[in-house]
């Protein structure tokens, strides 16, 4: 049974698996419940794909300066260079374009 956390109005403001001080027990079946973990579960996948379109974009900005030579590849942490390395062969497997050639992505 989850056991969720009210604010003052009576909604919910937290969900836990475990009783606690504060919660009240309530049936994984309810309305209320599952209308709180639609909300969360929409804004956690919103904050997720800005981040994954930034992530993009710092990949391009960093490709840039390198291009113009204002860092070198291997000035960046070996594990930056991983990532950067392992993200660059995902692309190419997927075909994916380049943002900064004005294309849109959804990768």
């Amino acid at each position: 049974m989850p056991y969720v956390k009210r604010d003052e109005q009576g909604r919910i403001i937290a969900v836990n698996l475990e009783p606690g001080e504060g919660l009240a027990e309530l049936q994984s079946t309810s309305p209320e419940l599952m209308e709180f973990m639609r909300q969360v579960g929409l804004e956690q996948g919103s904050l997720q794909e800005s981040d994954m379109r930034l992530v993009r974009v710092l990949e391009d900005l960093i490709d840039l300066l390198i291009d113009r030579d204002v860092i070198r590849f291997t000035d960046l942490p070996l594990p930056a260079q991983e990532k950067l390395m392992e993200r660059r062969s995902l692309r190419q497997t997927l075909g994916a374009l380049n943002l900064l050639g004005g294309a849109n992505e959804t990768i």
